[in-house]
């Protein structure tokens, strides 16, 4: 495993991390696997865990908790989210800081989170919605400045909106976030624009999430893919989607290496981007552990599949399937 500096906090981070959505509610979960896969990353080398009390209203908070209990002898990173008080995902232009994160809420579920966990303090608190108009109503920048203050928390982060990389760059600009999280990986290089920039002159640190678009990017997706009931994928694979998303996964496989995988090559390219300080998949099977895990010994790839990758970059905006 490498190590990447995240931003200004100067925390030595695992450039794979592991994000811990699926284990909180997926269909198809399990708690002992997910907690030996969870144990088998950390013996690989991953100290970065990405959580959230929306993953199951707590429960891969637990989850996370138990690990670093077991684990007390290494330094495990440890990040969450809050979720907005509207519990309404993603944020709206129309949603003001007062309907998402007033101070009042903001201390509840920090709070919460911690209960969750069992832990007297989190590295990494990040809002789990964000909309960069907040930053005029300064309540809820101060109250996180307070609270980390108070040593619940040792840095402040956002995540950004599907497909709106450029709502967050007034916040990282700002000077008062150390970490951004934001969607990267072939098809959504736009962060590259305004985003990334910002935050390499900030020393703002950036957290990859989405790796392979939902799973599209593991090359495994067919236009008749179907989910169990109650599956969020249901709600992100309409039938719009899904067909584009498997044709765009087509035009890519012809440029796999022999001996590599899709996964692997997905993986890969975000690791040639300089600017990310740690990618996030979710892991909740041993096999998916040692892959993911596996790139980071790989290395960058060929700057010729790198150049051949970034052309198959998707502009999309936001609609109302794309949580």
């Amino acid at each position: 495993m490498k190590y990447r500096t995240f931003g200004r906090t100067g925390w030595q981070i695992s450039e794979i991390g592991y994000g811990m959505w699926g284990m909180g509610g997926w269909t198809g979960s399990d708690d002992e696997e997910s907690l030996n896969s969870l144990q088998l990353a950390v013996d690989l080398g991953c100290n970065f865990f990405d959580t959230a009390w929306g993953y199951g209203r707590g429960k891969s908070e637990g989850l996370l908790g138990q690990l670093i209990r077991v684990n007390k002898d290494k330094k495990l990173f440890a990040a969450t989210k809050m979720p907005p008080k509207n519990f309404k995902w993603p944020g709206k232009r129309e949603y003001t800081l007062e309907d998402c994160f007033p101070p009042d809420h903001i201390q509840e579920f920090v709070e919460r989170s911690l209960r969750n966990a069992g832990l007297d303090s989190y590295d990494l608190m990040q809002f789990h919605t964000w909309e960069d108009g907040w930053m005029k109503d300064e309540r809820g920048i101060k109250k996180m400045i307070e609270l980390k203050g108070q040593g619940l928390f040792h840095a402040i982060g956002i995540s950004i909106n599907r497909w709106e990389p450029w709502n967050g760059v007034e916040a990282v600009k700002s000077g008062l976030i150390d970490s951004v999280q934001v969607i990267y990986n072939i098809f959504d290089q736009n962060p590259k624009d305004e985003l990334f920039p910002a935050c390499r002159e900030m020393n703002v640190a950036v957290i990859a999430r989405v790796p392979f678009d939902e799973g599209t990017l593991t090359g495994t997706l067919t236009k008749e893919t179907t989910w169990p009931k109650g599956d969020w994928r249901n709600s992100y694979f309409v039938k719009e989607n899904l067909d584009s998303s498997v044709e765009h996964a087509d035009a890519l496989k012809p440029l796999v290496p022999e001996g590599m995988t899709m996964p692997e090559m997905a993986l890969r390219f975000i690791l040639g981007e300089p600017t990310v300080s740690t990618v996030i998949p979710g892991m909740r099977k041993a096999s998916h552990v040692r892959s993911n895990i596996a790139t980071s010994d790989a290395g960058q790839l060929d700057e010729n599949l790198m150049r051949k990758l970034e052309k198959h970059r998707w502009d999309r905006q936001p609609s109302d399937w794309s949580q």
